[in-house]
């Protein structure tokens, strides 16, 4: 399913989104191609909630004041990239504390064989190695919590994430069986958007990888990173054709570039008839006037702190009162309220 095929309800004017990301402490370009300017792009179609997670984001070790840093800045650049809390809910995912009440639950609700099945799981256990929490093993039952507790019936995902969302719809269907129907089964919103890799062109962009271009990166600097980041292996000279298709330039050029250069893009590859460093000139510049809005709204921003703090205490506000209606619904029906 893709953006364009997911249509609201005809007797409902919008039909709730729900859609997270962590707070990683770098937003970068891959954060933004891949899900923040998607979602801000169907603020006027859906009834959407969107959220800074960052009880996902004590999975991996991690200290308190940068925690509490990571979160501002998500939560911020989040705004300064497009997603007005006037047009959506925008909350920190620990400020509404129903979820974890949820989270528990739905543990009882999920299989140990199905969680240890993750994909992602065995893949951060591998590069984590001794330092797996059991946090980490059940990270799928709260994102499942998330989606469940707003009752969204939509989630923009990448394909990452599409292993963990199938897992939501399974636990929504067992307590749909066990206790009455209760929760909607979501379905995916894939993004038509071609996935951007890191700049060594192998691994996600991450600032532990020091692979990746900040949504805050002035031009300077993102000419200063596009001018090293790997292209296609088999241009090893100026007069070598390529296959763009197997270029991660060129799937930013497709992301920030217009059609015209980005047709101009893949037939200078394939032609050999321009070299990887004007490929690289044309990419900086588009994606620098793309970015330089946010940079600029970022800087408003954060110079009023209190002004933040005051907007992720309103959208908590906002969803905690959808949070206390489920979890109401959800303490009778599985027995913890007396009728």
């Amino acid at each position: 399913m893709v953006a364009s095929d997911v249509k609201p309800d005809a007797q409902d004017d919008k039909r709730r989104v729900f859609s997270g990301i962590q707070p990683s402490g770098i937003m970068h370009v891959g954060n933004y191609v891949g899900a923040i300017r998607n979602w801000v792009n169907m603020l006027d179609s859906y009834e959407c909630t969107f959220c800074v997670v960052d009880l996902h984001a004590m999975t991996v070790p991690y200290k308190a004041e940068e925690m509490r840093r990571r979160v501002f800045e998500a939560f911020a650049v989040n705004m300064a990239a497009g997603l007005d809390p006037g047009r959506c809910r925008l909350f920190v995912q620990s400020h509404v504390p129903e979820v974890t009440e949820l989270c528990w639950i739905l543990m009882n609700c999920s299989s140990m064989g199905e969680l240890s099945r993750m994909t992602q799981f065995k893949e951060k256990s591998e590069k984590l190695g001794g330092q797996v929490c059991a946090g980490l093993f059940t990270y799928p039952v709260l994102m499942a919590a998330d989606i469940l507790l707003y009752k969204a019936s939509i989630v923009p995902v990448g394909d990452d994430q599409t292993q963990h969302l199938e897992f939501a719809r399974e636990v929504a269907r067992t307590f749909n069986s066990r206790f009455g129907e209760t929760f909607p089964e979501p379905a995916p919103l894939l993004s038509k958007v071609p996935r951007l890799m890191g700049l060594d062109g192998k691994d996600k962009m991450s600032k532990s990888l020091d692979n990746y271009i900040s949504l805050l990166d002035d031009k300077e600097l993102i000419w200063d990173k596009l001018r090293t980041a790997a292209t296609d292996p088999a241009r090893m000279r100026r007069g070598d054709p390529g296959t763009p298709e197997k270029c991660n330039l060129y799937a930013m050029h497709r992301a920030f570039s217009p059609q015209e250069d980005v047709r101009w893009a893949a037939e200078g590859c394939r032609t050999a008839g321009i070299g990887c460093i004007e490929c690289k000139r044309c990419l900086a510049g588009h994606m620098a006037e793309e970015l330089a809005p946010v940079r600029e709204r970022y800087a408003e921003l954060s110079a009023d702190p209190e002004n933040i703090r005051r907007l992720m205490a309103e959208g908590a506000r906002q969803c905690s009162a959808i949070a206390r209606r489920t979890m109401e619904e959800v303490r009778q029906k599985v027995g913890l309220r007396q009728l």
